[in-house]
């Protein structure tokens, strides 16, 4: 079975999912047997055909050119741009987190380095109702999964990023590093962000990334060396 690691952000919308696609994407040039799974999606579009698309999980399979069935990317998919514990209950289809585990165990049996990428931020529920409360965080927790943190590289990212690690302490959830996205080389409050963050939470930041990025400017061997 092969090693994982789990992509988090400190909130929606810093780049996840294209941090994600850059870092399986590196994986697989460098000659390893990488691929990708997450747990749910919400806000999907359809195809002309009804079918609703799972657009990160279509990213990353293109961007990093992992050529793996559809349907084996992710879980649970939702029309509905909320968060997924209200997606599902829109949808009167709530996750379970049995579903999830038997999925992901049988992407760890396809590849030897899976990446699996989170909804939204670290404190994201999944499903909240009578019978079950889950968030992120305990699906993380449950699986036994390593962090690997994508923050925005602007302002507020001090405050989102090191919230987002003493979370994931206090669930005892190891944090690898930091990956921060949207960076502009010599920009002073972004420069300073780098070095507070780490200084604020000892989590090294592994990687800055610019804008439209193609490429993770990452060693290899120090990236595959996360997965566990």
């Amino acid at each position: 079975m092969g090693k994982s690691l789990f992509i988090t952000g400190t909130g929606t919308d810093v780049g996840k999912t294209y941090v994600t696609a850059l870092i399986v994407k590196k994986l697989r040039e460098s000659g390893r047997n990488a691929g990708y799974y997450k747990a749910a999606i919400s806000g999907a579009e359809r195809s002309g055909q009804g079918e609703l698309l799972p657009g990160d999980a279509l990213y990353v399979n293109e961007t990093a050119k992992v050529g793996e069935q559809t349907s084996r990317l992710v879980s649970y998919v939702y029309p509905e741009a909320v968060s997924p514990h209200l997606a599902a209950k829109l949808n009167h289809c709530p996750i379970d987190f049995q579903k999830i585990s038997l999925d992901f165990q049988s992407a760890r049996e396809r590849y030897d380095y899976l990446t699996m990428e989170g909804s939204g931020g670290i404190v994201c529920p999944l499903r909240w109702d009578d019978q079950e409360h889950l968030g992120l965080d305990d699906l993380v927790h449950k699986l036994g999964l390593s962090v690997l943190v994508v923050a925005h590289a602007g302002l507020g990212t001090i405050n989102s990023t090191v919230l987002t690690i003493e979370h994931l302490r206090m669930r005892e959830i190891p944090v690898k590093g930091i990956l921060l996205n949207h960076f502009h080389p010599g920009d002073i409050m972004e420069e300073d962000n780098r070095c507070m963050v780490t200084e604020m939470t000892g989590v090294p930041v592994l990687a800055v990334i610019q804008e439209n990025a193609t490429e993770l400017e990452m060693d290899a061997e120090v990236l595959a060396s996360l997965y566990e």
